[in-house]
């Protein structure tokens, strides 16, 4: 992939250092997008993710911030700016997907997870409207979740906020559809990826009741190239919209 002076078109995926953030950032590369890779922490993670892009020959940034930090965000999207000068993508991936049990919850895990998916979402949204509202083919797009639609046991925190982002995904699609920014969400389920749980390799408890349609369990890939259409050229006439990735697990709408 060639390298110009000023790339054709920029993307910040959030929580892009490993999973389905990582295989979104590498589905952009391959269309010739340069990615800011967003970790909060795990900045080796990042790196990793970085220097991968850069031997493909693509452009990578990394962007260590916190999403539920305002500033931190507002930072994050200064140093998009001055890298490039432009910000055509934003996919809201960052998440925690802890599991317990409603009386188990405290407060602050509560807050945390709403912080880290629906503020991070709201935040780089808000942040990201000056730079996206400049391009021709600007693009939100959130990463939701199956348990938003189904409900799940031991994940109220989680269920909770990734419902939540279907509402800000029709709200936005109103308010921004004036600048021709498209908004989006996707809704994976039954994907394979590394959690953090007891368990390295360890799945979520739902995964055990649910059986998809295809026989199998989908891939982070799979997701990602799902992210690189709706914010690619083909898809400039969806918005609003919750495009479900789980195998016919679930079936709605």
């Amino acid at each position: 992939m060639e390298k110009t002076s000023q790339p054709s078109a920029v993307a910040l995926v959030t929580g892009s250092g490993r999973n389905i953030g990582r295989e979104i950032a590498l589905s952009l590369t391959a269309s010739g997008i340069a990615v800011a890779i967003n970790v909060r922490s795990s900045v080796k993670e990042g790196q990793a993710v970085v220097d991968e892009i850069a031997a493909l020959g693509g452009r990578a940034l990394l962007c260590v911030a916190d999403v539920t930090d305002q500033r931190a965000v507002v930072a994050m999207m200064a140093k998009i700016h001055k890298e490039w000068g432009r910000l055509d993508i934003l996919v809201n991936n960052a998440a925690i997907r802890r599991e317990a049990k409603v009386e188990d919850i405290s407060a602050q895990d509560w807050h945390d997870t709403l912080a880290v998916i629906l503020d991070g979402a709201f935040f780089c949204t808000q942040a990201a409207l000056a730079l996206l509202r400049k391009s021709d083919r600007a693009a939100i797009v959130n990463i939701g979740g199956m348990t938003a639609h189904t409900g799940a046991a031991n994940r109220v925190h989680v269920v909770t906020a990734k419902a939540g982002l279907t509402g800000l995904t029709r709200a936005l699609a109103h308010d921004l559809s004036p600048d021709g920014i498209t908004v989006n969400c996707i809704s994976p389920g039954m994907i394979d990826t590394a959690r953090n749980t007891t368990s390295a390799s360890a799945a979520p408890q739902h995964h055990a009741k649910h059986h998809p349609l295809l026989g199998r369990r989908g891939t982070a890939h799979e997701v990602a190239a799902t992210v690189a259409w709706l914010a690619g050229p083909a898809a400039r006439f969806i918005t609003g919209q919750t495009i479900h990735v789980n195998g016919g697990t679930y079936l709605g709408g």
